[in-house]
């Protein structure tokens, strides 16, 4: 009897989620589409920065390294002059992102003692944006001064000197394991679909049973013969399967539309979707119970996936943050199936190295799901 009054209940939820076109294109086509645009929009990639040149020595080595930097691919010439002022403005009205001011006497100074200095002003508003333009600006440059220290540049830059070759003691060889290739949407692309699907199940499963609320269909559905636990159950197991399917379509768009490996089990990750997303319904109910309109619902749900999302390690890494807020985010289930999620699919990690993630969601997820049944039991009484 339990199991057929729970048959027909799913039965009620997945006609009524599919009859109306709003909720189902907001449950199936909104979040691929949100993932095939966040993916390309949520970088800290710098790929083309608007360099201006103050070039005060006009020598080919100091026009060697700016050719350098251009053909990197990671900076264009914005424009060029001979006076550092020009680059101020040039900052100040947003043509440039950074100014390189090459000083009178670089390659000479390179030429006799091997060594000189150039300057680079960034537009530090974005700071993350200028730390990695630094990087790349920084890099370029040591890499061509090294190259001229090894053969030797003559003074203002004609010929090789008879000095010996300046080597580095010491040379450093990288090599980057899981995203060699340092591809930031093989990092961001995992975070972002676990984000949807957690947008999903919170966000559907809270409005779900508040619309119930404003019709005034959910007296009729207390009053009717079925228990709590199997009316709670009908109305959340339904976007639990939703959420997975909709979980489903993203991993094939990260795989074959932009090329995230699947090196690890995906027996395993569906695992830890499955546990998450019971935490994810958990904080559903839970609002719903507090609700009383579906925009409050809304303004509610909100409020706590911006709490999720910023301490979940998704933009941020939350190794930064002050150590009471790293306490706090242990708590995050978001921040836990994150972290698992990029671990089994980037780094082919198995269930022994990934332990304590499926740990902190089996503790998280029933938990919440338990106090948000006892919250919704308390608010029918």
């Amino acid at each position: 009897m339990m199991w057929r009054a729970l048959q027909v209940m799913m039965e009620k939820e997945f006609k009524q989620i599919l009859r109306d076109t709003v909720i189902s294109r907001m449950l199936f086509v909104m979040p691929l589409i949100q993932l095939a645009v966040l993916a390309n929009a949520a970088t800290f990639e710098v790929k083309r920065a608007a360099l201006w040149v103050v070039d005060l020595d006009q020598t080919p080595v100091a026009t060697a390294m700016v050719d350098r930097l251009t053909a990197s691919g990671r900076f264009y010439i914005a424009g060029s002059g001979m006076s550092p002022a020009q680059g101020e403005r040039s900052l100040l009205d947003g043509r440039a992102t950074a100014v390189l001011t090459i000083p009178q006497g670089f390659a000479r100074d390179i030429g006799t003692s091997g060594r000189s200095t150039v300057q680079l002003v960034l537009n530090a508003v974005n700071g993350s944006q200028a730390g990695v333009t630094q990087g790349y600006a920084t890099q370029i440059i040591a890499r061509y001064a090294a190259e001229l220290g090894a053969r030797g540049a003559g003074p203002q830059g004609q010929s090789p000197t008879a000095r010996p070759s300046v080597r580095p003691m010491v040379e450093v060889r990288t090599r980057g394991w899981y995203n060699a290739s340092l591809d930031y949407r093989r990092f961001m692309v995992p975070g972002i679909l676990v984000q949807l699907i957690t947008m999903i199940g919170t966000l559907m499963t809270a409005l779900n049973i508040v619309r119930e609320k404003e019709a005034g269909t959910l007296e009729q559905l207390n009053v009717a013969p079925l228990s709590p636990g199997t009316f709670i159950a009908g109305k959340l197991l339904p976007l639990w399967i939703i959420s997975l399917g909709v979980f489903s379509a993203g991993l094939l768009i990260a795989v074959f539309g932009f090329d995230v490996p699947m090196e690890g089990s995906l027996l395993l990750l569906y695992a830890g979707a499955a546990l998450f997303l019971v935490g994810a319904l958990g904080v559903g109910l839970w609002i719903s119970t507090i609700a009383d309109t579906q925009q409050q619902a809304l303004f509610v749900t909100f409020a706590v996936l911006m709490v999720y999302i910023l301490m979940s390690g998704l933009f941020t890494p939350v190794r930064g943050m002050p150590e009471w807020v790293r306490t706090l985010a242990q708590a995050n289930p978001l921040l836990q199936f994150i972290a698992l999620t990029r671990a089994i699919m980037l780094r082919g990690a198995e269930a022994m190295d990934v332990w304590r993630e499926f740990l902190a969601l089996g503790l998280i997820g029933p938990t919440v799901l338990a106090l948000a049944i006892r919250q919704s039991r308390k608010s029918v009484a």
